[in-house]
């Protein structure tokens, strides 16, 4: 039927007119979580129990079991409302029955009845299918084009969506953000999904431990994606800045750096910097950097948040057993 954005869905959803059948791809399983979970909005809060139904399709991985779940998807697509103009039909881990694996006579049948549901939806339910990556290639996926509504997530048009995907990526973690620091961050980073994430995340991570992450702490971290000079993260891990360093790391993996170069510049200010600016943190900063090492080589993290995670503990052990000493020059 055409593709739609993520906030032309929810204009639908606030006006009360949605379309009958809604698949959401993307790889971005925040933003599809929260946007799926806003389709129960059609219906009244106290209605919601009898009206919103979600069903997981992932366990539906042999030919009997993909059977017996398109049949649970129909009948719970067929069935009238009780008390309410319409239902909602949640189907998350959808990319079972767009892309099915095995192939018998169950999953053909079951396919054949999905298929006619989607020919055939049920005008008084709202029916959503919740996919991550599926071969675009295959018929069940043509039919879905043609018969549903496409939403690619992880695509935002404007700084209300990017506030909007700050506040559901802080939620979905289980921290909180207040609202100006959630605009602020929408501010800095614009529309870019990519430093968008990395913002949220190093936030979230300088922020550990606290009630909610503030303004300040987004005017700490963020900022300009202007790199200032090579050494400006490891002047900021002997200033016990460890906001100021996460955003340098930021500028200079996005600039291309390998992790294994931004991983020798902080051996060299332990090494070099330590002993005589924080001698009783000597010890736990070797340990991180070792680890660090170990898990790089292991591939055993994204390298970013192995890195983030680096300067924060160097950043503790620098502070907290820091003499005062005078900041010098490279």
């Amino acid at each position: 039927m055409g593709i739609l954005t993520p906030a032309a869905v929810r204009r639908q959803i606030a006006a009360g007119s949605p379309d009958a059948v809604y698949l959401l791809l993307g790889e971005d399983e925040v933003e599809k979580s929260a946007l799926a979970a806003e389709f129960a909005g059609l219906v009244d809060e106290g209605l919601q129990a009898f009206n919103v139904e979600r069903i997981h399709a992932g366990d539906f991985t042999t030919g009997d079991r993909l059977l017996d779940g398109v049949g649970s998807i129909v009948a719970a697509a067929r069935t009238l409302p009780m008390m309410a103009p319409r239902r909602v039909v949640v189907v998350t881990q959808a990319e079972t029955l767009v892309a099915p694996k095995r192939e018998s006579e169950g999953a053909t049948r079951a396919l054949d009845q999905l298929e006619t549901l989607l020919r055939e939806p049920e005008p008084m339910t709202a029916l959503v299918f919740v996919a991550a990556s599926v071969d675009r290639r295959g018929r069940l996926f043509k039919l879905f084009q043609k018969q549903a509504t496409l939403i690619e997530c992880g695509v935002l048009e404007d700084l209300a969506n990017a506030e909007r995907w700050v506040r559901n990526r802080v939620a979905a973690s289980g921290a909180a953000i207040d609202p100006a620091a959630a605009r602020l961050v929408a501010q800095r980073a614009g529309v870019d999904i990519r430093r968008l994430r990395g913002d949220v995340e190093r936030l979230m991570l300088y922020a550990m431990g606290q009630p909610q992450i503030t303004l300040d702490d987004v005017r700490v971290v963020t900022g300009p994606a202007a790199l200032q000079d090579d050494w400006a993260m490891t002047n900021a891990i002997e200033a016990g800045q460890p906001g100021e360093a996460l955003r340098q790391l930021a500028l200079v993996l996005d600039a291309g750096a390998p992790p294994e170069k931004v991983l020798g510049q902080l051996a060299w200010v332990v090494r070099a910097k330590f002993p005589a600016q924080a001698p009783r943190g000597v010890a736990s900063a070797v340990d991180a950097l070792f680890r660090t090492d170990m898990d790089l080589k292991r591939s055993a993290g994204d390298p970013r948040i192995l890195l983030e995670r680096l300067i924060v503990e160097l950043c503790v052990s620098r502070k907290g057993s820091a003499t005062t000493v005078p900041r010098g020059a490279r």
